[in-house]
């Protein structure tokens, strides 16, 4: 069922909304979030089908922001909200209301949205094309929990992704990391089935395509090794190549949909992983509506750090050996500072050192004749003598003491 509105208010698409499930006999609204596209006119029919078939996994309410050009002074002093509303079998699962925004209000369009948003239900605000450099502090990206973005669309996406990392705020996402979400699980599956250390690893995809930075950045990341990134005819993602010391694991995927999986010692695996659907990425992406930190922390380990996120496998050896000579001359020259001091003449004692010795000497003779001491009690070191005596020695040359005992 649709239902347009011309020249309309947020409260007269309220009423439609009502009036429309009652006609289709579902009074009752049984969704669990809203979902705000904000495209253009061109790019909104592909995203309307991608969020309806999105909708038989998440019924939500969708709500289709489109800003309309006004291409004279005089159009753009005027402003209008016209509106189309579809309940039923024409919005999937959901409600699906399209608003054309003219003029003035399109500067405004959270004015708009809000009233329209699904009371105590979560917020997912998403951008097919033309996102916000700062998707947070969009006025619309200030009203959702989950926000949105495809760089795959922009015309740079290896900046793009820059300046993803620059203004991510918790909360945001991207359809390129999507994509990978098979990849990354088959590349952890793989190497849990073997005991090694990897060493280097070659993420092969075609040029311009952000999923493939994404995935060498993650795994740059999460391994701490280098990781190249090759160019290849693609479609997208086409291989990717582990060194490890237990032999070379690899993913190759040339087709698009089929992939084989290699590892030292096991025979080949075909594994399915095709390229999925915008609608599977959306619904993915609406199972989970909590702070990606995974994707956060790959995007902030930066794509200018690929090729040389770490030295390679014969620098660190070279490190390795630099350090061992070093430690070797260190302990040399110690050693022979030891024979050193070993070699040198004992020096000769003073008087006063003699007669210290002289004491502790008698206090340990006498010590001995008295017999042992008691339990409990001790007699002392001979160093601990030594001080002794010296300390009464002290105390009987001082003037001082000399004239109180006096």
């Amino acid at each position: 069922m649709k239902i347009d509105l011309t020249d309309t208010t947020a409260s007269k698409i309220n009423k439609a909304l009502v009036q429309g499930r009652r006609a289709i006999g579902t009074p009752a609204v049984g969704m669990v979030l809203t979902l705000v596209i904000v495209t253009d006119e061109e790019n909104a029919y592909d995203a309307l089908k991608a969020a309806n078939d999105a909708s038989h996994e998440h019924p939500s309410r969708t709500l289709v922001v489109i800003k309309r050009v006004s291409r004279s002074p005089r159009d753009r002093t005027q402003s209008r909200l016209d509106a189309e509303v579809r309940v039923g079998a024409d919005a999937g699962s959901g409600e699906t209301v399209v608003l054309r925004l003219y003029g003035e209000v399109s500067d405004h369009a959270q004015s708009v949205v809000l009233p329209l948003l699904l009371p105590d239900a979560p917020v997912v605000v998403w951008w097919p094309v033309n996102a916000p450099l700062d998707p947070a502090k969009d006025p619309l990206g200030a009203l959702a929990q989950r926000r949105v973005t495809d760089t795959y669309a922009s015309e740079q996406p290896v900046r793009e992704l820059s300046a993803r990392a620059d203004t991510y705020t918790p909360g945001d996402t991207d359809l390129s990391w999507t994509r990978i979400t098979p990849w990354r699980s088959m590349l952890a599956a793989a190497l849990d089935q073997v005991v090694c250390e990897v060493k280097a690893v070659e993420v092969e995809g075609e040029e311009f395509n952000p999923s493939c930075e994404l995935l060498a950045m993650w795994l740059a990341d999460r391994l701490d090794v280098p990781v190249k990134r090759s160019l290849s005819g693609g479609p997208g993602l086409t291989a990717v190549r582990m060194d490890t010391d237990c032999g070379p694991i690899a993913l190759d995927r040339a087709d698009g949909s089929l992939a084989t999986l290699s590892i030292q010692g096991q025979p080949d695996r075909a594994v399915a992983l095709k390229r999925r659907e915008t609608s599977e990425l959306i619904a993915e992406e609406l199972r989970r509506l909590d702070p990606d930190d995974t994707y956060a922390s790959a995007l902030r380990f930066g794509v200018e750090r690929l090729n040389s996120s770490a030295p390679a496998p014969a620098v660190r050896s070279a490190e390795a050996a630099e350090a061992a000579v070093a430690k070797a001359v260190r302990a040399v020259a110690l050693a022979e500072a030891a024979v050193a001091r070993a070699e040198e003449p004992p020096a000769e004692e003073s008087p006063a050192e003699e007669s210290l010795a002289e004491d502790a000497e008698e206090s340990a003779a006498k010590a001995a004749g008295e017999g042992s001491p008691a339990k409990g009690a001790s007699v002392g070191t001979p160093a601990e003598i030594a001080a002794k005596a010296s300390a009464k020695q002290a105390k009987a040359q001082d003037p001082v003491t000399k004239a109180a005992a006096k």
